[in-house]
């Protein structure tokens, strides 16, 4: 697969008590690869001083217009030439109307008058400061004139009231930048996902379960948003964050997965089957607790519907993937499922070295092969599986 250019942002931040989570921004940044100069109001040396943000992100950071570290004494010229995209995290309510009425008269707003790169907001503030009528006219006209505003969140804010007006968390911000820089070949496109495990119960306390986290497939459902995909998302049981964007189906059995999938697979251009579904139901679970006693307990197991054959088999089906974990013999079980089932792409991962981790390793089998994706973290996984996905998509349509 292509090497993919390294991104390069400026990140600028401004005087909000939330300018403590930029720390943690910049980390994630520059832990997905892109490069990050750092440029601050000086009410925002007031909260988090410049030294932290230099130590972290090993440049000098800029944080006045009468500084001397740009060679011309053009600080604010130079910095978006070199970017990608500027980030203004967080922006309070005061430079949030400052870019609405293109005033310049610190480093940072000229910067962004002078720009000619991408704006990204993170708006932070008290929520009557939010509400007021305008702020809100300030944040129209920054939509109006392209500028990408990313958030706010609901919740306790720093003062003790609750409300709109929150800055989104590091990790949500660092995750929205990068999809502010995937390619969207699904704008438009509807996938459909089914993650973590089912639950078949046995009696009102005790079910038939597996150790599924949902980790993997709610990573591909992250990625399939970053690309412009509308996500619809079947989860099993798990203690997971909904992905921001996507439309969530809960479920708990795999009789109840399998009549949501056939809700949304009509309509659906990518079928992606992640869930770890339960291949057998208990034929008649007790509504009371069974008692324990000295007695063999002897259930009698039902098969459950294959939920990924159903949807290959649909009169005109969408993309279908498949997934295989297995605990022995991965790549020969791997293929033969992906034959059996008549499926474009199987991805095959090895049971034991993936369930509940935060990282695996994959082997996707198509038509022309195998192709091994080394061990990483979930959701670098889940984007280049999606990349993979893209290419074969676009190709069967072809």
């Amino acid at each position: 697969m292509e090497q993919e250019q390294t991104k390069r942002i400026v990140l600028g931040i401004t005087g909000g008590i939330a300018a403590y989570k930029a720390a943690e921004l910049l980390r994630l940044l520059m832990k997905q690869g892109i490069e990050v100069q750092v440029a601050m109001t000086e009410a925002a040396c007031h909260f988090i001083t410049p030294a932290t943000m230099q130590g972290l992100s090993g440049k000098p950071v800029f944080a006045g217009q009468w500084e001397a570290g740009a060679a011309n004494g053009m600080a604010h010229i130079n910095l978006s030439r070199a970017a990608d995209a500027i980030v203004i995290a967080p922006a309070t309510a005061d430079f949030i109307a400052k870019l609405a009425h293109g005033l310049a008269d610190d480093l940072l707003s000229a910067l962004c008058l002078a720009r000619n790169c991408p704006l990204l907001v993170a708006p932070a503030m008290n929520r009557e400061m939010w509400l007021n009528a305008a702020t809100q006219r300030n944040i129209a006209q920054l939509l109006a004139d392209g500028v990408r505003v990313l958030g706010p969140d609901s919740g306790v804010q720093a003062c003790g009231e609750e409300g709109m007006g929150r800055m989104l968390e590091a990790e949500d911000l660092a995750r929205d930048i990068a999809a502010f820089f995937q390619p969207k070949p699904f704008t438009g496109k509807k996938i459909l996902i089914t993650a973590g495990p089912t639950y078949e119960a046995i009696d009102a306390v005790r079910g038939i379960t597996n150790r599924s986290s949902g980790k993997m497939g709610y990573a591909i459902a992250q990625a399939a948003l970053e690309l412009g995909a509308e996500v619809v998302l079947v989860s099993g049981p798990t203690a997971l964050a909904r992905p921001r964007g996507a439309q969530v189906v809960d479920v708990v059995s795999a009789a109840q997965m399998f009549g949501a999938v056939k809700q949304h697979a009509g309509d659906c251009d990518v079928f992606i089957g992640v869930a770890a579904v339960a291949d057998y139901r208990v034929a008649q679970p007790s509504e009371q607790k069974i008692k324990k006693s000295s007695d063999a307990l002897t259930l009698e197991l039902l098969p459950n519907p294959d939920i990924l054959a159903y949807v290959a088999n649909l009169p005109d089906p969408p993309f279908c993937v498949g997934f295989a974990a297995e605990s022995e013999n991965l790549m020969e079980y791997a293929e033969q499922k992906r034959r059996a089932k008549k499926l474009p792409l199987l991805v095959g991962n090895l049971a034991q070295r993936a369930i509940g981790s935060d990282d695996n390793e994959l082997v996707l089998f198509d038509g022309s092969g195998s192709h091994v994706l080394p061990r990483a973290g979930k959701l670098a996984l889940a984007r280049q599986l999606m990349q993979h996905i893209t290419q074969r998509y676009e190709g069967a349509q072809k």
